[in-house]
């Protein structure tokens, strides 16, 4: 988990530097003249605009994958928890689409993602020529492409295709705390699912709570390569994650908001 974390918080890092270069501000704020004609009892929101340019985004991403190696007594399979962060770009549409709200308008999203697992496995012979029990060590990188086909206002849905690139390792699970290895291997996976978030509403002296959500996603892995062929080990299976979602696109957006109303406040009080 701490490496989880500095990945996260680093991904943040990063975003402030290359959201200067390449991404839009997904919401802007409206002229002074144009503010004039306005009503006062308006609230003070932020005014959506389809964005230009690329948009960063990020999020955490846990999954529970259903490995077929991974079984009940009663021979059901059991979710396996998978940890993992996804980061990219959404890329603005090519058409005007006046029913977008909130400053969120985009075609699709891509990018790349990491995911790991340290599992123990209670069922010998899964591995030629072991007995014991092991301890699978899974790392895999991904990269997506995800295309939305409704997004209103708050809500929105896609279809994420997902590649990936995957190591495993697994070692013996000795009584004597020396643990060797006994196999490792690369896989290749290719996923294909269905998404849907929600994204809390905007609330004008609470806005930080519109950078949060719920998050759906579910969907189906197929192995192209097996890490150990001749092993009963497959990764083939239905994958599901059910969980908050953090909207860091939002979070920007409000960032460049508040340097702009700041901006237009201190050149007020200079003219005054």
């Amino acid at each position: 988990m701490r490496l989880f974390l500095r990945v996260f918080l680093g991904i943040l890092f990063l975003n402030g530097v290359v959201g200067r270069v390449w991404s839009q501000p997904a919401a802007s704020v409206e002229k002074k003249t144009r503010l004039k004609a306005t009503s006062a009892r308006q609230p003070d929101t932020i005014q959506s605009s389809s964005p230009k340019s690329l948009t960063f985004t990020a999020s955490t991403d846990q999954r529970f994958f259903f490995f077929n190696d991974t079984r009940t007594e009663d021979n059901r399979r059991k979710p396996v928890s998978v940890y993992g962060i996804r980061a990219g770009f959404l890329f603005p549409p090519q058409h005007d689409r006046p029913a977008l709200r909130g400053g969120r308008s985009a075609s699709f999203k891509a990018g790349a993602g990491f995911y790991f697992v340290n599992q123990r496995l209670d069922k010998p012979g899964l591995l030629p020529n072991t007995s014991e029990s092991i301890t699978r060590h899974l790392r895999m990188g991904t990269v997506y492409y995800e295309r939305y086909f409704l997004r209103r206002k708050a809500f929105e849905m896609s279809l994420p295709i997902e590649f990936g690139y995957g190591h495993s390792r697994y070692e013996v699970n000795d009584e004597g705390a020396n643990k060797h290895e006994v196999a490792r291997g690369v896989f290749l996976p290719l996923g294909v699912g269905v998404s849907a978030a929600y994204q809390f509403p905007t609330i004008r002296w609470l806005r930080p709570l519109r950078w949060f959500g719920v998050n759906i996603l579910t969907g189906y892995r197929f192995i192209l390569k097996k890490d150990i062929p001749e092993s009963q080990i497959n990764y083939t299976g239905l994958y599901l994650s059910v969980g908050p979602s953090f909207f860091l696109e939002n979070l920007t957006a409000d960032i460049k908001y508040w340097r702009q109303k700041h901006k237009q406040k201190k050149a007020a009080e200079q003219r005054n």
